[in-house]
């Protein structure tokens, strides 16, 4: 059985990797995991700093027993979910996100939804505002320090390593939701 993680991993981060164990909790014995990164080709902007390709690295950093399909956005809720199983296959997918998993049930999928404690702490956009804070910052530990609250040690030191922080000191400022 496959057992689907979907989302745009920009970055990933604890609440991700939340989803991520378990579903490989879920597969230990007879599956696999397949994580599948949306919004695969967007253009670099705010809302999506990193490309799909860097996205996969990030997840491979973190854990290289998943498999990580790339999937470009259709811009069409009602079909997303037959194009994506394009990509991922069929299986159970396993969200904390309500719209994506009431999209799939829609669909025919058996959907399980796992609850996130302190949800607000792994929203896509806190995450992105405290890394471009970090951006320009040249203390390694620092940074280690005040990102070690939401993304996991692994893609903090590949964020470094790639020296994927300081895009984000290239966008204006302001809060982009998503």
């Amino acid at each position: 059985m496959n057992y689907v993680v979907l989302g745009r991993f920009q970055p990933l981060h604890n609440g991700h990797v939340v989803l991520i164990e378990h579903a490989l909790e879920l597969a230990a014995d007879q599956g696999k995991v397949i994580v599948a990164i949306g919004s695969a080709s967007c253009q670099i902007e705010p809302r999506n700093p990193w490309t799909g390709e860097e996205r996969k690295q990030m997840v491979e950093a973190w854990n290289d027993q998943v498999e990580v399909v790339l999937i470009d956005d259709i811009n069409d809720p009602p079909n997303w979910v037959e194009h994506a199983t394009k990509f991922h296959g069929e299986g159970i997918l396993v969200t904390s996100d309500k719209q994506t998993a009431d999209l799939y049930r829609e669909s025919n999928w058996e959907v399980l939804e796992v609850e996130l404690t302190n949800r607000e702490n792994f929203e896509g956009w806190r995450i992105r505002q405290t890394a471009k804070m970090l951006s320009t910052v040249d203390d390694f530990d620092a940074i280690r320090e005040v990102l070690s609250a939401s993304i996991p040690s692994s893609i903090i030191e590949w964020l470094i390593e790639n020296d994927a922080l300081f895009r984000l000191s290239t966008f204006q400022t302001g809060v982009y939701a998503g």
